[in-house]
Protein backbone atom coordinates (compact mmCIF):
# COMPACT_ATOMS: atom_id res chain seq x y z
CA UNK A 1 0.00 0.00 0.00
CA UNK A 2 2.68 2.08 1.04
CA UNK A 3 4.88 1.13 -2.14
CA UNK A 4 1.90 2.23 -4.27
CA UNK A 5 1.64 6.06 -2.56
CA UNK A 6 5.22 6.76 -3.17
CA UNK A 7 4.70 5.36 -6.81
CA UNK A 8 1.49 7.29 -7.26
CA UNK A 9 3.17 10.57 -5.67
CA UNK A 10 6.26 10.28 -8.14
CA UNK A 11 3.97 10.06 -10.83
CA UNK A 12 1.97 13.11 -10.19
CA UNK A 13 5.61 14.98 -9.14
CA UNK A 14 6.53 13.83 -13.13
CA UNK A 15 3.68 14.87 -14.33
CA UNK A 16 4.08 18.31 -13.19
CA UNK A 17 7.76 18.44 -14.61
CA UNK A 18 6.36 17.66 -17.88
CA UNK A 19 3.60 19.84 -18.45
CA UNK A 20 5.99 22.48 -17.31
CA UNK A 21 8.36 21.36 -19.76
CA UNK A 22 5.58 21.60 -22.51
CA UNK A 23 4.39 25.34 -21.26
CA UNK A 24 7.94 26.20 -20.73
CA UNK A 25 8.71 25.76 -24.77
CA UNK A 26 5.48 27.04 -25.79
CA UNK A 27 3.13 24.23 -25.92
CA UNK A 28 0.59 25.48 -23.20
CA UNK A 29 -2.09 25.02 -26.07
CA UNK A 30 -1.03 20.86 -25.82
CA UNK A 31 -1.77 20.57 -22.54
CA UNK A 32 -4.96 22.94 -22.23
CA UNK A 33 -6.18 20.35 -25.04
CA UNK A 34 -5.86 17.54 -23.16
CA UNK A 35 -7.47 19.37 -19.76
CA UNK A 36 -4.68 18.22 -17.50
CA UNK A 37 -3.06 21.90 -16.69
CA UNK A 38 -3.96 21.93 -13.40
CA UNK A 39 -1.35 19.03 -12.48
CA UNK A 40 1.41 21.97 -13.19
CA UNK A 41 3.07 24.09 -11.40
CA UNK A 42 1.31 27.81 -10.45
CA UNK A 43 4.04 29.31 -11.31
CA UNK A 44 4.44 27.66 -15.01
CA UNK A 45 0.96 28.32 -15.25
CA UNK A 46 0.54 32.06 -14.51
CA UNK A 47 4.33 32.64 -16.57
CA UNK A 48 2.06 30.93 -19.54
CA UNK A 49 -0.80 33.15 -18.77
CA UNK A 50 1.22 36.36 -18.70
CA UNK A 51 3.37 35.88 -21.78
CA UNK A 52 5.43 32.76 -22.68
CA UNK A 53 8.03 35.17 -23.99
CA UNK A 54 9.61 35.04 -27.38
CA UNK A 55 10.20 31.49 -29.03
CA UNK A 56 12.51 32.29 -31.57
CA UNK A 57 12.85 28.38 -33.22
CA UNK A 58 10.92 26.28 -34.57
CA UNK A 59 8.41 23.95 -33.79
CA UNK A 60 10.02 20.72 -34.45
CA UNK A 61 13.23 22.63 -32.55
CA UNK A 62 11.23 23.51 -29.46
CA UNK A 63 10.05 19.63 -29.39
CA UNK A 64 13.35 18.22 -29.53
CA UNK A 65 14.63 20.53 -26.84
CA UNK A 66 11.63 18.93 -24.68
CA UNK A 67 12.15 15.50 -25.27
CA UNK A 68 15.62 16.28 -24.55
CA UNK A 69 14.84 17.72 -21.21
CA UNK A 70 12.90 15.47 -20.37
CA UNK A 71 15.10 12.46 -20.25
CA UNK A 72 16.03 9.07 -21.78
CA UNK A 73 12.28 7.48 -22.10
CA UNK A 74 11.61 10.99 -24.14
CA UNK A 75 14.61 10.96 -25.88
CA UNK A 76 13.82 7.54 -27.56
CA UNK A 77 10.34 8.13 -27.94
CA UNK A 78 11.67 10.88 -29.99
CA UNK A 79 13.77 8.86 -32.18
CA UNK A 80 11.45 6.15 -32.58
CA UNK A 81 9.50 8.70 -34.32
CA UNK A 82 12.08 10.16 -36.05
CA UNK A 83 11.47 6.94 -38.38
CA UNK A 84 8.00 7.20 -38.42
CA UNK A 85 7.00 9.97 -40.48
CA UNK A 86 3.56 7.79 -41.43
CA UNK A 87 2.29 9.19 -38.05
CA UNK A 88 4.34 12.55 -37.60
CA UNK A 89 5.29 15.68 -39.99
CA UNK A 90 8.71 15.25 -42.48
CA UNK A 91 9.83 18.24 -39.74
CA UNK A 92 9.17 16.69 -37.07
CA UNK A 93 10.86 13.84 -38.04
CA UNK A 94 13.90 14.91 -39.63
CA UNK A 95 14.60 17.41 -36.19
CA UNK A 96 13.85 13.64 -34.08
CA UNK A 97 16.89 12.53 -36.15
CA UNK A 98 19.14 15.22 -34.16
CA UNK A 99 18.05 13.47 -30.86
CA UNK A 100 20.97 13.36 -28.77
CA UNK A 101 20.95 10.93 -25.52
CA UNK A 102 24.93 12.16 -24.49
CA UNK A 103 24.82 12.37 -21.04
CA UNK A 104 27.61 13.02 -17.93
CA UNK A 105 28.98 9.88 -17.31
CA UNK A 106 28.41 8.03 -13.80
CA UNK A 107 30.99 7.51 -10.96
CA UNK A 108 33.40 4.79 -11.08
CA UNK A 109 31.83 3.48 -7.90
CA UNK A 110 28.64 2.92 -9.15
CA UNK A 111 30.24 1.38 -12.21
CA UNK A 112 32.36 -0.88 -9.92
CA UNK A 113 29.29 -2.00 -7.74
CA UNK A 114 27.00 -2.84 -11.22
CA UNK A 115 29.45 -5.35 -12.24
CA UNK A 116 29.63 -6.67 -8.85
CA UNK A 117 25.99 -7.09 -8.24
CA UNK A 118 26.06 -8.70 -12.01
CA UNK A 119 28.83 -10.35 -11.97
CA UNK A 120 29.43 -11.72 -8.18
CA UNK A 121 32.74 -10.50 -7.93
CA UNK A 122 34.85 -7.72 -7.59
CA UNK A 123 36.23 -5.43 -10.92
CA UNK A 124 40.09 -6.31 -9.72
CA UNK A 125 39.37 -10.14 -9.81
CA UNK A 126 37.11 -9.85 -13.20
CA UNK A 127 40.01 -7.69 -14.94
CA UNK A 128 43.62 -7.24 -15.04
CA UNK A 129 43.02 -3.42 -15.64
CA UNK A 130 39.78 -1.02 -15.98
CA UNK A 131 40.14 1.88 -17.01
CA UNK A 132 37.76 4.55 -14.61
CA UNK A 133 37.57 7.05 -17.39
CA UNK A 134 34.69 6.07 -19.92
CA UNK A 135 35.31 6.00 -23.75
CA UNK A 136 31.43 6.56 -24.27
CA UNK A 137 28.27 7.50 -22.17
CA UNK A 138 24.86 7.59 -22.94
CA UNK A 139 21.54 7.94 -21.21
CA UNK A 140 21.15 4.27 -20.29
CA UNK A 141 24.90 3.14 -20.11
CA UNK A 142 28.54 4.03 -20.29
CA UNK A 143 31.20 2.01 -21.89
CA UNK A 144 35.30 1.25 -20.35
CA UNK A 145 37.71 -0.18 -21.36
CA UNK A 146 39.51 -2.94 -20.03
CA UNK A 147 41.69 -5.70 -20.21
CA UNK A 148 40.70 -9.23 -18.75
CA UNK A 149 43.77 -11.26 -17.05
CA UNK A 150 44.12 -13.53 -20.17
CA UNK A 151 45.35 -10.97 -22.03
CA UNK A 152 42.58 -9.90 -24.43
CA UNK A 153 41.41 -5.97 -24.66
CA UNK A 154 37.36 -6.05 -24.19
CA UNK A 155 35.06 -2.61 -23.54
CA UNK A 156 32.83 -3.16 -21.21
CA UNK A 157 29.23 -1.85 -21.57
CA UNK A 158 27.47 -0.60 -17.81
CA UNK A 159 23.84 0.11 -17.63
CA UNK A 160 23.47 3.50 -15.64
CA UNK A 161 21.55 2.42 -11.78
CA UNK A 162 18.28 3.64 -11.22
CA UNK A 163 17.61 3.74 -14.93
CA UNK A 164 15.23 1.18 -15.14
CA UNK A 165 12.36 2.96 -12.28
CA UNK A 166 13.06 5.87 -14.10
CA UNK A 167 12.19 4.51 -17.70
CA UNK A 168 8.98 2.49 -15.44
CA UNK A 169 7.61 5.56 -14.36
CA UNK A 170 7.76 7.55 -17.43
CA UNK A 171 6.37 4.38 -19.55
CA UNK A 172 2.98 4.87 -16.99
CA UNK A 173 2.57 8.08 -17.43
CA UNK A 174 3.08 8.07 -20.97
CA UNK A 175 0.43 4.71 -21.18
CA UNK A 176 -1.86 7.43 -18.96
CA UNK A 177 -1.64 10.35 -21.40
CA UNK A 178 -1.93 7.77 -24.94
CA UNK A 179 -4.77 6.75 -23.08
CA UNK A 180 -6.48 9.94 -22.01
CA UNK A 181 -5.40 11.22 -25.75
CA UNK A 182 -7.08 8.25 -27.56
CA UNK A 183 -9.99 8.37 -25.74
CA UNK A 184 -10.60 11.86 -25.65
CA UNK A 185 -8.84 13.65 -29.04
CA UNK A 186 -10.65 12.54 -31.72
CA UNK A 187 -7.97 12.93 -33.98
CA UNK A 188 -5.41 10.86 -31.71
CA UNK A 189 -7.44 7.64 -32.18
CA UNK A 190 -6.55 7.78 -35.79
CA UNK A 191 -2.82 6.63 -34.77
CA UNK A 192 -3.60 4.40 -32.00
CA UNK A 193 -1.07 6.39 -29.28
CA UNK A 194 -1.43 3.23 -27.21
CA UNK A 195 0.27 0.66 -29.84
CA UNK A 196 2.94 3.30 -30.21
CA UNK A 197 3.42 3.55 -26.69
CA UNK A 198 3.80 -0.70 -26.69
CA UNK A 199 6.36 -0.57 -29.57
CA UNK A 200 8.56 2.26 -27.59
CA UNK A 201 8.21 -0.26 -24.38
CA UNK A 202 9.43 -3.28 -25.91
CA UNK A 203 12.18 -1.23 -28.27
CA UNK A 204 13.46 0.43 -24.98
CA UNK A 205 13.05 -2.68 -22.90
CA UNK A 206 15.12 -4.50 -25.17
CA UNK A 207 18.04 -2.13 -25.39
CA UNK A 208 17.85 -1.99 -21.94
CA UNK A 209 18.39 -6.40 -21.61
CA UNK A 210 22.50 -6.73 -22.72
CA UNK A 211 21.73 -10.34 -23.19
CA UNK A 212 19.18 -10.07 -25.85
CA UNK A 213 21.77 -8.01 -27.07
CA UNK A 214 24.31 -10.33 -26.94
CA UNK A 215 22.33 -12.71 -28.67
CA UNK A 216 21.76 -9.97 -31.62
CA UNK A 217 25.96 -10.11 -31.84
CA UNK A 218 26.06 -13.91 -32.00
CA UNK A 219 23.65 -13.98 -34.82
CA UNK A 220 25.28 -11.51 -36.62
CA UNK A 221 28.87 -13.51 -36.27
CA UNK A 222 26.95 -16.49 -37.95
CA UNK A 223 25.11 -14.74 -40.51
CA UNK A 224 28.00 -12.59 -41.79
CA UNK A 225 30.95 -15.03 -41.22
CA UNK A 226 31.70 -15.47 -44.35
CA UNK A 227 31.77 -11.95 -45.53
CA UNK A 228 35.52 -11.14 -45.38
CA UNK A 229 34.86 -7.28 -45.17
CA UNK A 230 33.06 -7.39 -41.67
CA UNK A 231 33.99 -7.39 -38.64
CA UNK A 232 31.65 -8.51 -35.56
CA UNK A 233 32.96 -7.80 -31.76
CA UNK A 234 32.91 -11.11 -29.74
CA UNK A 235 30.94 -11.61 -26.79
CA UNK A 236 32.98 -12.45 -23.46
CA UNK A 237 29.96 -14.37 -21.80
CA UNK A 238 31.38 -14.99 -18.50
CA UNK A 239 31.74 -10.98 -18.23
CA UNK A 240 28.07 -10.25 -19.05
CA UNK A 241 24.47 -10.05 -18.00
CA UNK A 242 21.61 -8.08 -18.05
CA UNK A 243 23.46 -5.13 -17.07
CA UNK A 244 27.04 -5.71 -17.92
CA UNK A 245 28.09 -6.55 -21.79
CA UNK A 246 32.03 -7.42 -22.37
CA UNK A 247 32.96 -7.31 -26.13
CA UNK A 248 35.93 -7.52 -27.91
CA UNK A 249 37.87 -4.34 -28.28
CA UNK A 250 38.04 -2.75 -31.73
CA UNK A 251 40.91 -0.11 -32.66
CA UNK A 252 39.49 1.17 -35.60
CA UNK A 253 38.29 4.60 -37.19
CA UNK A 254 34.79 5.96 -36.48
CA UNK A 255 33.20 6.02 -40.49
CA UNK A 256 33.26 9.90 -40.65
CA UNK A 257 36.83 10.55 -39.84
CA UNK A 258 37.60 11.36 -43.91
CA UNK A 259 40.44 12.93 -43.49
CA UNK A 260 42.15 9.57 -41.49
CA UNK A 261 40.36 7.59 -44.47
CA UNK A 262 41.90 9.34 -47.28
CA UNK A 263 45.76 9.74 -45.47
CA UNK A 264 45.67 5.69 -45.44
CA UNK A 265 44.80 5.50 -48.73
CA UNK A 266 41.58 3.41 -48.31
CA UNK A 267 38.84 3.22 -51.21
CA UNK A 268 35.87 4.68 -50.11
CA UNK A 269 34.15 3.78 -52.79
CA UNK A 270 34.56 -0.08 -51.90
CA UNK A 271 33.82 0.86 -48.07
CA UNK A 272 30.31 2.06 -49.38
CA UNK A 273 29.87 -0.72 -51.24
CA UNK A 274 31.04 -3.33 -48.25
CA UNK A 275 28.59 -1.37 -45.89
CA UNK A 276 25.91 -1.64 -48.42
CA UNK A 277 26.45 -5.05 -49.37
CA UNK A 278 26.37 -6.23 -45.77
CA UNK A 279 23.14 -4.37 -45.00
CA UNK A 280 21.44 -6.00 -48.61
CA UNK A 281 22.48 -9.49 -47.53
CA UNK A 282 20.78 -8.90 -44.10
CA UNK A 283 17.68 -7.64 -45.73
CA UNK A 284 17.24 -9.93 -48.31
CA UNK A 285 19.21 -13.18 -47.36
CA UNK A 286 18.86 -13.26 -42.97
CA UNK A 287 15.68 -11.50 -42.62
CA UNK A 288 17.64 -9.64 -39.56
CA UNK A 289 19.32 -6.53 -40.14
CA UNK A 290 21.09 -3.76 -37.77
CA UNK A 291 18.59 -1.06 -37.93
CA UNK A 292 21.40 1.66 -37.03
CA UNK A 293 24.30 1.78 -38.80
CA UNK A 294 25.11 5.37 -39.04
CA UNK A 295 28.42 6.98 -38.51
CA UNK A 296 29.23 6.18 -34.95
CA UNK A 297 28.32 2.61 -35.39
CA UNK A 298 30.38 1.91 -38.07
CA UNK A 299 34.40 1.59 -37.61
CA UNK A 300 36.85 1.72 -40.22
CA UNK A 301 39.82 -0.57 -39.81
CA UNK A 302 43.16 0.35 -41.27
CA UNK A 303 42.91 -3.29 -43.57
CA UNK A 304 39.91 -1.43 -44.84
CA UNK A 305 37.68 -3.56 -43.39
CA UNK A 306 34.09 -2.39 -41.63
CA UNK A 307 33.33 -3.27 -37.96
CA UNK A 308 30.03 -2.72 -36.57
CA UNK A 309 28.93 -1.91 -33.21
CA UNK A 310 26.02 -1.16 -31.23
CA UNK A 311 23.30 -3.90 -31.72
CA UNK A 312 20.65 -3.08 -29.55
CA UNK A 313 18.22 -1.80 -32.21
CA UNK A 314 17.77 -4.44 -34.98
CA UNK A 315 14.77 -5.66 -37.11
CA UNK A 316 13.29 -8.56 -38.46
CA UNK A 317 11.42 -9.19 -41.55
CA UNK A 318 10.03 -12.69 -42.29
CA UNK A 319 10.07 -13.96 -46.16
CA UNK A 320 6.55 -13.09 -46.84
CA UNK A 321 7.11 -9.05 -46.20
CA UNK A 322 10.27 -9.41 -48.09
CA UNK A 323 8.14 -10.63 -51.27
CA UNK A 324 5.21 -7.63 -50.70
CA UNK A 325 7.92 -5.02 -50.27
CA UNK A 326 9.88 -6.39 -53.67
CA UNK A 327 5.73 -6.42 -55.07
CA UNK A 328 5.61 -2.74 -53.95
CA UNK A 329 8.65 -1.55 -55.66
CA UNK A 330 7.53 -3.18 -58.95
CA UNK A 331 4.29 -1.25 -58.51
CA UNK A 332 5.75 2.21 -58.25
CA UNK A 333 8.79 1.49 -61.13
CA UNK A 334 5.44 0.06 -63.37
CA UNK A 335 3.17 2.92 -62.12
CA UNK A 336 0.69 0.63 -61.14
CA UNK A 337 -1.23 2.04 -58.30
CA UNK A 338 -3.70 -0.75 -58.00
CA UNK A 339 -1.42 -3.18 -57.14
CA UNK A 340 0.50 -1.05 -54.90
CA UNK A 341 -3.15 -0.61 -53.18
CA UNK A 342 -3.21 -3.93 -52.64
CA UNK A 343 0.21 -4.39 -51.59
CA UNK A 344 -1.08 -2.10 -48.69
CA UNK A 345 -4.17 -3.78 -48.05
CA UNK A 346 -1.55 -7.40 -47.73
CA UNK A 347 0.36 -5.48 -45.21
CA UNK A 348 -3.25 -4.62 -43.09
CA UNK A 349 -2.44 -0.53 -43.64
CA UNK A 350 -5.26 0.77 -45.38
CA UNK A 351 -7.69 2.33 -43.28
CA UNK A 352 -11.59 1.08 -44.70
CA UNK A 353 -12.54 5.12 -44.59
CA UNK A 354 -9.92 5.76 -47.33
CA UNK A 355 -10.73 7.76 -50.45
CA UNK A 356 -9.39 5.65 -52.64
CA UNK A 357 -9.57 8.51 -56.11
CA UNK A 358 -7.96 11.06 -54.11
CA UNK A 359 -5.05 8.61 -53.38
CA UNK A 360 -4.68 7.17 -56.49
CA UNK A 361 -4.68 10.84 -57.64
CA UNK A 362 -1.48 12.12 -55.21
CA UNK A 363 -0.08 8.66 -55.65
CA UNK A 364 0.00 9.16 -59.32
CA UNK A 365 1.52 12.88 -59.02
CA UNK A 366 4.77 10.80 -57.51
CA UNK A 367 4.87 8.32 -59.64
CA UNK A 368 5.49 10.54 -62.27
CA UNK A 369 9.12 10.92 -61.03
CA UNK A 370 9.73 7.19 -60.82
CA UNK A 371 7.78 5.49 -63.42
CA UNK A 372 9.72 3.01 -65.73
CA UNK A 373 13.11 4.08 -64.02
CA UNK A 374 15.20 1.13 -63.53
CA UNK A 375 16.50 0.37 -59.59
CA UNK A 376 19.84 1.83 -60.39
CA UNK A 377 18.06 5.04 -61.42
CA UNK A 378 15.55 5.29 -57.73
CA UNK A 379 16.66 7.70 -55.39
CA UNK A 380 15.52 5.41 -52.33
CA UNK A 381 15.51 7.84 -49.24
CA UNK A 382 13.89 10.73 -51.30
CA UNK A 383 11.31 7.86 -52.94
CA UNK A 384 10.57 6.85 -49.33
CA UNK A 385 10.24 10.39 -47.75
CA UNK A 386 7.76 11.11 -50.33
CA UNK A 387 5.90 8.16 -50.06
CA UNK A 388 5.87 8.32 -46.43
CA UNK A 389 4.32 11.81 -46.62
CA UNK A 390 1.91 10.60 -49.03
CA UNK A 391 0.93 7.67 -46.04
CA UNK A 392 0.30 9.99 -43.36
CA UNK A 393 -1.78 12.10 -45.10
CA UNK A 394 -4.29 9.25 -45.90
CA UNK A 395 -3.74 8.25 -42.09
CA UNK A 396 -1.67 4.88 -43.74
CA UNK A 397 -0.07 3.68 -40.90
CA UNK A 398 3.09 1.30 -41.56
CA UNK A 399 4.37 -1.91 -39.20
CA UNK A 400 6.88 -0.78 -37.21
CA UNK A 401 9.26 -3.71 -38.26
CA UNK A 402 9.01 -1.46 -41.80
CA UNK A 403 8.90 1.64 -39.77
CA UNK A 404 12.19 0.08 -38.54
CA UNK A 405 13.93 -0.93 -42.28
CA UNK A 406 12.64 2.21 -43.73
CA UNK A 407 15.07 4.04 -40.87
CA UNK A 408 17.92 0.97 -41.81
CA UNK A 409 17.55 1.98 -45.73
CA UNK A 410 17.80 5.72 -44.73
CA UNK A 411 21.16 4.84 -42.45
CA UNK A 412 22.98 2.95 -44.39
CA UNK A 413 22.18 5.49 -47.49
CA UNK A 414 23.47 8.36 -45.13
CA UNK A 415 26.54 6.15 -44.93
CA UNK A 416 27.08 5.42 -48.10
CA UNK A 417 26.54 8.50 -49.32
CA UNK A 418 29.01 10.42 -46.77
CA UNK A 419 31.55 8.05 -48.22
CA UNK A 420 30.63 8.99 -51.86
CA UNK A 421 28.23 12.27 -52.53
CA UNK A 422 27.76 10.04 -55.58
CA UNK A 423 26.85 6.61 -54.32
CA UNK A 424 24.09 4.80 -55.72
CA UNK A 425 23.00 2.33 -53.31
CA UNK A 426 20.70 0.62 -55.42
CA UNK A 427 23.23 -0.30 -57.51
CA UNK A 428 23.97 -3.11 -54.79
CA UNK A 429 20.11 -3.62 -54.02
CA UNK A 430 19.20 -4.66 -57.46
CA UNK A 431 21.31 -7.72 -57.94
CA UNK A 432 19.03 -9.42 -54.60
CA UNK A 433 16.17 -7.84 -56.00
CA UNK A 434 16.20 -8.87 -58.86
CA UNK A 435 17.09 -12.32 -57.33
CA UNK A 436 14.05 -12.34 -55.20
CA UNK A 437 11.85 -11.73 -58.42
CA UNK A 438 13.50 -14.75 -60.27
CA UNK A 439 13.61 -17.39 -57.45
CA UNK A 440 9.60 -16.30 -57.08
CA UNK A 441 9.19 -17.05 -60.97
CA UNK A 442 10.98 -20.73 -60.39
CA UNK A 443 7.88 -23.75 -61.33
CA UNK A 444 8.55 -25.11 -57.88
CA UNK A 445 7.88 -21.74 -55.99
CA UNK A 446 4.85 -21.05 -58.05
CA UNK A 447 3.52 -24.52 -57.69
CA UNK A 448 4.16 -24.09 -54.11
CA UNK A 449 2.14 -20.58 -53.82
CA UNK A 450 -0.70 -22.18 -55.57
CA UNK A 451 -0.59 -24.73 -53.69
CA UNK A 452 -0.86 -22.95 -50.26
CA UNK A 453 -3.25 -20.52 -51.63
CA UNK A 454 -5.92 -23.25 -52.89
CA UNK A 455 -5.39 -24.44 -49.27
CA UNK A 456 -6.64 -21.12 -47.79
CA UNK A 457 -9.59 -21.17 -50.15
CA UNK A 458 -10.54 -24.11 -49.68
CA UNK A 459 -10.61 -23.84 -45.73
CA UNK A 460 -11.89 -20.73 -46.01
CA UNK A 461 -15.06 -22.39 -48.61
CA UNK A 462 -15.71 -25.17 -45.94
CA UNK A 463 -15.92 -22.92 -42.52
CA UNK A 464 -18.16 -20.32 -44.66
CA UNK A 465 -21.46 -22.19 -44.12
CA UNK A 466 -20.97 -22.96 -40.45
CA UNK A 467 -20.32 -19.18 -39.66
CA UNK A 468 -22.84 -17.99 -41.69
CA UNK A 469 -25.93 -20.38 -40.42
CA UNK A 470 -24.11 -19.37 -36.82
CA UNK A 471 -24.66 -15.52 -37.32
CA UNK A 472 -28.48 -16.35 -38.81
CA UNK A 473 -28.94 -18.44 -35.70
CA UNK A 474 -28.00 -15.56 -33.43
CA UNK A 475 -29.97 -12.92 -35.16
CA UNK A 476 -33.04 -15.21 -35.22
CA UNK A 477 -32.69 -15.73 -31.22
CA UNK A 478 -32.77 -11.95 -30.76
CA UNK A 479 -28.94 -12.15 -29.35
CA UNK A 480 -27.69 -10.04 -32.00
CA UNK A 481 -26.11 -7.39 -30.40
CA UNK A 482 -25.31 -3.45 -31.89
CA UNK A 483 -22.26 -1.48 -30.41
CA UNK A 484 -22.78 2.31 -30.18
CA UNK A 485 -19.49 4.29 -29.53
CA UNK A 486 -20.08 8.08 -27.91
CA UNK A 487 -17.95 10.51 -28.59
CA UNK A 488 -16.79 13.28 -26.21
CA UNK A 489 -18.91 12.60 -23.54
CA UNK A 490 -16.59 12.02 -20.64
CA UNK A 491 -15.12 15.13 -20.67
CA UNK A 492 -18.32 16.60 -19.97
CA UNK A 493 -19.54 13.98 -17.35
CA UNK A 494 -16.23 15.06 -15.77
CA UNK A 495 -16.75 18.91 -16.23
CA UNK A 496 -20.58 18.17 -14.58
CA UNK A 497 -18.56 16.18 -11.54
CA UNK A 498 -16.26 18.94 -11.04
CA UNK A 499 -18.80 21.80 -10.85
CA UNK A 500 -21.00 19.88 -8.78
CA UNK A 501 -18.12 18.91 -6.19
CA UNK A 502 -16.82 22.80 -6.25
CA UNK A 503 -21.06 23.90 -5.61
CA UNK A 504 -20.37 21.72 -2.75
CA UNK A 505 -17.65 22.61 -1.16
CA UNK A 506 -18.92 26.03 -1.69
CA UNK A 507 -22.13 25.01 0.25
CA UNK A 508 -20.02 23.31 3.34
CA UNK A 509 -18.01 26.79 3.52
CA UNK A 510 -21.36 29.06 3.75
CA UNK A 511 -22.61 26.41 6.37
CA UNK A 512 -19.02 26.94 8.50
CA UNK A 513 -18.98 30.65 8.48
CA UNK A 514 -23.10 30.73 8.83
CA UNK A 515 -22.53 28.33 11.89
CA UNK A 516 -19.52 30.31 13.82
CA UNK A 517 -21.66 33.39 13.66
CA UNK A 518 -24.28 31.28 15.32
CA UNK A 519 -21.69 30.68 17.98
CA UNK A 520 -20.52 33.95 18.05
CA UNK A 521 -24.09 35.76 18.61
CA UNK A 522 -24.59 33.01 21.77
CA UNK A 523 -21.82 33.53 23.58
CA UNK A 524 -20.72 29.92 23.81
CA UNK A 525 -17.83 29.23 26.03
CA UNK A 526 -14.82 28.95 25.81
CA UNK A 527 -13.26 32.49 24.63
CA UNK A 528 -10.19 33.98 22.98
CA UNK A 529 -10.00 37.21 23.88
CA UNK A 530 -13.71 38.32 24.25
CA UNK A 531 -14.99 35.98 21.48
CA UNK A 532 -16.16 32.19 21.33
CA UNK A 533 -13.39 30.18 20.36
CA UNK A 534 -15.36 27.64 18.41
CA UNK A 535 -16.70 31.30 16.43
CA UNK A 536 -12.64 31.65 15.32
CA UNK A 537 -11.51 28.56 14.84
CA UNK A 538 -15.03 28.18 12.00
CA UNK A 539 -14.01 31.55 10.66
CA UNK A 540 -10.27 30.73 10.29
CA UNK A 541 -11.41 26.81 8.62
CA UNK A 542 -13.75 28.97 6.06
CA UNK A 543 -11.07 31.18 5.05
CA UNK A 544 -8.81 28.71 4.22
CA UNK A 545 -10.96 26.25 2.26
CA UNK A 546 -11.92 29.66 0.24
CA UNK A 547 -8.25 30.44 -0.37
CA UNK A 548 -8.07 26.71 -1.48
CA UNK A 549 -11.09 26.83 -3.66
CA UNK A 550 -9.95 30.33 -5.21
CA UNK A 551 -6.43 29.15 -5.91
CA UNK A 552 -7.66 25.68 -7.34
CA UNK A 553 -10.01 27.58 -9.43
CA UNK A 554 -7.44 29.92 -10.64
CA UNK A 555 -5.11 26.68 -11.11
CA UNK A 556 -7.57 24.79 -13.30
CA UNK A 557 -8.65 27.84 -15.40
CA UNK A 558 -12.26 26.70 -14.48
CA UNK A 559 -13.33 30.29 -13.50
Amino acid sequence: MASNIVRRYSMVKRYGIIIDTLIKYGFGYFVDQMGIRSLGSFRSRFKDRLGKGNQPRTGPARARMVLEELGPTYVKFGQLMSMRQDLIPKEYAEEFVKLQNDVPPFECSEVERVIEEELGDKVDNLFLSFDKEPIAAASIGQVHRAKLHGGADVVVKVQRPGIRKVIDSDLDILYSIAGFAEEHVEEAKLYSPVEVVDELQRSIYAEMDYTQEARNIERFQSNLKDDPNIIIPGVYWQYSSRRVLTLDYIDGIKSDNFEKIDELGLDRNKLAEYGTEAFMKQIFEDGFFHADMHSGNVLILEDGRIALLDFGMVGHISKEIRNLLIDALIAITRGDVNQYLEVLKDFGMVPAEIDVHAFKIDYEHILNKYYGRSLKQLDTPLMIAEMMTLLRKFKIRIPPNIALLFKGVMTVSGFALQMVPDFNVNVVAEPYARGIMHNRLKPRNIADTFYTDMWYTARMLHKAPLQISHILGVAEKGYLNLKFEHHGMDRIVAEINAASNRLAFSLIISSIILGSSLIIQTGMQPYIGDVPLFGVAGFVIAAFMGIWLMLYILKTGKI
